[in-house]
């Protein structure tokens, strides 16, 4: 089936459409209302600065059920020792230009421009894009961001700036999720890194029909 390209309609075709890779719909725009449709229909963007919006629905897809996280034994002894403070959306541009900035070993570059910034901040400011932050001596160190629709978490990117930071953040925004009856964290696409964390692959049928029973906010006014 040809690729489908967006225009200013709002609007994604069927997520059965997507290309084996996932890849599912090219061009549109980063608007509040048509990443807030793509997130309610388990799409998400990812492309770099020099493409049009790339929009993609993979199958299988990578998820964490907050009651199967997996904190190591390691890990449960930093928190202890209170070498970090969680905080939530106290830094959220500071966290998100962090994600863009900081290298990754196993990448090359990124794919959060400047337009995929404002387009986050625009969502924060609207409440639904967040972040889960670790400092440290008064200073951020780690965190993430996502987007949060009812009862489903769609993260984003996480970064660090000292050992463990992201993943103090990450389970102590996932511990705090779960107190809020969050049925399910969207880590997009596999890392091993998030697995170690307990995350695993579904099928997008079982996720698309996890966001329909998860998800009942309006957004026709956003």
């Amino acid at each position: 089936m040809p690729l489908c390209f967006l225009d200013d309609s709002l609007w994604f075709p069927p997520v059965e459409e997507a290309e084996p890779d996932g890849l599912l719909a090219v061009g549109g725009d980063l608007s509040p209302q048509r990443l807030l449709l793509a997130y309610q229909n388990g799409i998400f963007p990812w492309y770099n600065e020099d493409e049009p919006p790339l929009w993609w629905s993979p199958d299988p897809r990578f998820v964490l059920f907050p009651d199967e996280l997996n904190v190591s034994k390691s890990m449960r002894q930093l928190i202890r020792r209170n070498e970090f403070e969680f905080k939530t959306d106290a830094a959220f541009s500071e966290v998100i230009w962090n994600c863009s900035s900081v290298k990754r070993p196993d990448t090359d570059g990124t794919w959060i421009s400047n337009e995929v910034i404002e387009a986050y901040n625009a969502l924060h400011k609207k409440g639904y894009a967040h972040s889960a932050e670790a400092w440290q001596n008064g200073q951020l160190v780690g965190g993430l961001y996502g987007v949060l629709l009812d009862r489903v978490f769609f993260g984003e990117s996480m970064f660090s700036l000292v050992s463990n930071a992201s993943k103090f953040a990450f389970i102590s925004w996932v511990e705090l999720l779960k107190t809020k009856g969050i049925a399910l964290i969207d880590c997009q696409v596999y890392t091993a890194h998030l697995e170690s964390l307990g995350a695993r692959m579904v099928s997008r049928e079982i996720f698309i029909e996890m966001l329909k029973n998860n998800i009942e906010v309006s957004l026709r006014n956003e």
